[in-house]
């Protein structure tokens, strides 16, 4: 199989991701980063969740060493969620459970160090040895080792199309050899690749970081970014309307009337809220009514009234962006039958907030329809177990659908077949299976997407799923700041090219 194209542009590679600061006064950047650098320089971050385990990439906090723009994977996925270069410039399958990588020459650590085949390979044996290992390696018995100075040799131990796709976990980042010193956190203080070093870590309260110029795609345009940890949604937003930071990641939708719609920057998520219905046992089992319950419920009022529009009206599972221009194929469904008062049990969680008011809008409308409903609304940790053993007729989700490895098919296997592992509509049709199998088996991330779509209209055509919306993130930023990462995945945020002017 021929490797990917080599090169792509500084602009397209400079997504190297930053996190954001307040302070404790939310101050600006002159209580840290380099002698002399003028507050413009610097970017104020406010970030949404703090670290969790000092910042160890094998742990939660790997998202956020990602978009501080500190450390970098081996591949970033396109808005498709398909690899592309970034790190490894160029990779090929030699068989089906081998794949040989080419590493992008000049790379530096924030340490001085090369980041050559050993450095490489030992990072990810570190992620493949931990136990529990994250989550996009788990399982595969994942090998790998140096061939010479520029190229790494993967292997699965079972043939695995999705080798390269692994690599764009955020948990994945390549660290030089000295943050390894305890193998089971590593420690991404100046050991990274990205466009900025950590310099000082305030614990869970916030983090100092400075520009490193010798970043493989050139200087960044800021002198430094100052990091606070900041939980709670209200004083984010406040700092931000009081001119306090630069940037404050995950505006909720209740604080947007705060903004003005210039200060707000939308980007689609592949994240998917939608109404799962049972299908092996109760009233939704008969096709009829499945089929009554999707022309029953209408996904405009939730997405303008719930959502106040900021977000996108769902056609089925996958978004225009992972579409990448494919058509959608026409769908065919069962006659709508009549509901007669069916009684079901309609189950969501209150951990995201406007699910609740979602169900209740959705309730509303099968009740117009003819169907009797029991609203159920708890704690998603409360309900996970009957969600899994199908307790419910149907259950509002919100769910992604692209994950770690920015694979739609795997979200298909997991979530709809009939061993899958979070099948709420407890789908079981072997069409279906077996048409997942086959795309499972693909390595290709066109012939996948096209196989994604042909799986998802089968799955629209049992009714088995009624599609309402797909989420965005909200990214509250000042004038004068530009050059943040426009990324789906939220992995990505300060680049290279992030700069700041007041």
């Amino acid at each position: 199989m021929s490797p990917l194209p080599t090169r792509r542009s500084t602009a397209a590679l400079g997504l190297a991701s930053a996190t954001v600061l307040l302070t404790g006064c939310f101050s600006g950047g002159s209580s840290g980063g380099p002698t002399g650098a003028a507050d413009g320089d610097r970017l104020r971050l406010a970030l949404a969740f703090p670290p969790v385990a000092a910042l160890s990439p094998f742990s939660d906090d790997s998202v956020l060493i990602s978009r501080m723009g500190v450390a970098e994977t081996l591949v970033v996925f396109d808005e498709s969620g398909a690899a592309q270069p970034n790190l490894a410039e160029s990779w090929e399958f030699t068989d089906d459970r081998t794949v040989a990588l080419e590493l992008r020459e000049g790379v530096t650590f924030h340490d001085g160090s090369p980041m050559d085949a050993e450095a490489v390979a030992g990072a990810l044996t570190a992620a493949a040895d931990i136990d529990p290992a994250p989550r996009s390696v788990s399982g595969i018995g994942l090998t790998a080792r140096a061939v010479d100075e520029d190229t790494v040799e993967l292997q699965a131990a079972e043939p695995d199309p999705l080798l390269v796709q692994r690599l764009g976990s955020s948990a994945l980042v390549i660290l030089s050899p000295a943050a390894y010193a305890d193998p089971a956190a590593p420690d991404p203080v100046g050991t990274g690749t990205g466009p900025f070093e950590i310099t000082e870590v305030n614990g869970e309260s916030g983090a100092t970081l400075d520009a490193f110029a010798e970043h493989w795609a050139g200087k960044p345009a800021l002198s430094g970014v100052d990091v606070r940890f900041v939980s709670d949604a209200e004083t984010r937003t406040n700092a931000l309307r009081a001119e306090e930071v630069d940037v404050a990641q995950n505006i909720p939708i209740a604080q947007l009337s705060a903004l003005d719609e210039d200060q707000v920057i939308s980007v689609p998520l592949p994240r998917l809220t939608g109404l799962f219905l049972n299908t092996a046992e109760g009233p939704f089992v008969d096709a009829a009514l499945r089929s009554a319950a999707i022309e029953a419920v209408d996904p405009r009022p939730v997405v303008e009234q719930i959502y106040e529009g900021q977000v996108d009206l769902a056609e089925g599972f996958l978004s225009e962006g992972v579409l990448g221009g494919d058509e959608r194929p026409e769908v065919t469904r069962a006659p709508v039958g009549d509901p007669a008062g069916a009684t079901i049990r309609l189950a969501t969680w209150n951990d995201r907030p406007e699910l609740p008011e979602a169900a209740a809008v959705v309730v509303d409308q099968l009740r117009s329809a003819g169907f009797t409903v029991e609203l159920v609304v708890q704690e998603y940790a409360t309900l996970e177990p009957d969600l899994l053993a199908g307790a419910f007729d149907a259950v509002l989700a919100s769910r992604l659908y692209l994950g770690d490895t920015g694979d739609p098919v795997g979200y298909f296997e997991s979530d709809l077949t009939c061993e899958g592992s979070y099948n709420l509509a407890r789908l079981c049709d072997p069409a279906i299976d077996a048409a997942v199998a086959a795309a499972a088996q693909l390595v290709d991330p066109v012939e996948r997407r096209v196989a994604a779509v042909e799986i998802e209209a089968q799955v629209l055509g049992t009714g088995a799923f009624v599609p309402l919306l797909h989420e965005r993130s909200r990214i509250g930023v000042l004038p004068g700041v530009s050059g943040l990462g426009s990324d789906p995945f939220e992995r990505q945020l300060v680049t290279i090219e992030t700069a700041v002017q007041r």
